[in-house]
């Protein structure tokens, strides 16, 4: 009897007891939950830079220590003939505020973090072929004095690297990196000439190295099954099916053959002017111009794209007619922005093609009496250019 008062007892208890005990669990349920949630966790590592973002820090990096070198060479009473506020703009143009680009620049570092000196030793022409994101004009570990000679080998260095990173950057990096190379290449055979040093353009592979990349005018027509006949049209409008980047890029090789049609149309206008030296050059760059516009439409063939109609002549500038040299030297300056813009529509074969095209546009300008621009082919106010941070 009393062994079954007994069990009767427990079972009585146990029911008032089931939910004191689901209360403790879920309490425990909880704040294990809690304890989970509130302990921080390991910070997630930063997303390492991309191939442009190391091109475009090398760029800034390598265009402080220029201006740098521009600097200690002007202050050595020893004129740099404006090439301190040419760099001054392609930093600002370079320049990203609060970017891996702005922090990777050791001239901008902040206050009491480790800089490296400036480079001002003379690299070699080998230093163009580094990996995107090497910096050339700092490869040296110890400064040398500057000299105008050291400064045209840096900035034709740098000019080479940055032509070759432009190769594989994304296309607004690309076309960013190409202008800025053209123009240091350009300002280099600029101070060369103004200095009577030599310039690394005119020997050997510093000169043919940009021209190597060009195809051959018909080298680059394809196969007659490469392209669907639906694609091509006798309109130079890309067909409606067609992605935007591919209508993109038939627009910008639609341009550039417009206007190397016309520029080769305005040389034999000039050349009917011209006499002596000036009808040679003419000549030359006549025949030189015809043939880009065969490759231009070959490449619009290879990438389905329609050439733009041909046209019997063209309203050309006045001063073509009134001064036949100013007039080819500023229609050559103006053919500079088709090939950037093609530069950032297309890529590979294309792409070193059109790099190639704007540093070759740039040296016939310069030939004619164009002064190098900082960022040639870009429209770039420098008004809304950012302001570079104190040294």
């Amino acid at each position: 009897m009393n062994e079954e008062t007994s069990g009767e007892r427990r079972r009585a208890r146990l029911p008032r007891n089931l939910p004191r005990l689901a209360l403790i669990v879920v309490l425990a349920v909880v704040v294990l939950t809690l304890g989970l949630v509130v302990r921080p966790g390991k910070p997630a590592e930063p997303a390492p830079p991309t191939t442009s973002e190391k091109a475009l820090a090398a760029a800034l990096t390598d265009t402080l220590e220029l201006r740098s070198d521009a600097e200690r060479l002007t202050g050595a009473g020893t004129a740099a003939y404006g090439t301190v506020s040419f760099l001054t703009t392609q930093a600002r143009a370079l320049w990203r505020p609060g970017s891996a680009t702005a922090s990777a620049s050791p001239s901008l570092a902040p206050s009491g973090a480790a800089s490296p000196s400036p480079s001002t030793a003379s690299p070699s022409p080998s230093t163009a072929s580094a990996s995107p994101g090497q910096s050339p004009a700092s490869a040296s570990p110890s400064a040398a004095p500057v000299t105008a000679a050291s400064l045209v080998t840096a900035l034709d260095a740098s000019g080479r690297q940055r032509l070759a990173d432009a190769a594989s950057a994304d296309p607004g990096t690309a076309r960013l990196l190409a202008s800025i190379g053209t123009g240091q290449l350009l300002q280099a055979s600029a101070v060369a000439a103004a200095t009577g040093t030599p310039d690394p353009a005119s020997t050997g592979a510093a000169a043919s190295a940009p021209a190597s990349a060009a195809p051959a005018p018909g080298s680059a027509t394809p196969a007659p099954s490469a392209c669907p006949s639906a694609t091509v049209s006798s309109s130079a409008t890309p067909s409606a099916s067609a992605s935007p980047a591919r209508a993109d890029l038939a627009n910008a090789l639609a341009e550039v053959i417009s206007t190397e049609r016309e520029t080769v149309y305005a040389y034999q206008v000039a050349l009917t002017r011209l006499d002596g030296p000036g009808a040679a050059a003419a000549a030359t760059r006549l025949t030189r111009h015809e043939a880009l516009a065969a490759a231009a439409e070959s490449l619009a063939r290879q990438h389905c794209a329609a050439a733009p109609p041909r046209q019997a002549g063209y309203a050309l500038d006045p001063a073509v007619l009134v001064s036949p040299a100013a007039g080819l030297r500023g229609l050559e300056s103006g053919s500079l922005a088709a090939y950037a813009d093609l530069v950032g529509l297309s890529d590979g074969a294309t792409r070193q093609w059109a790099v190639s095209g704007l540093l070759e546009t740039g040296r016939r300008a310069a030939a004619w009496g164009a002064a190098p621009e900082p960022t040639p082919g870009l429209s770039v106010d420098p008004a809304e250019l950012p302001t570079l941070p104190a040294k």
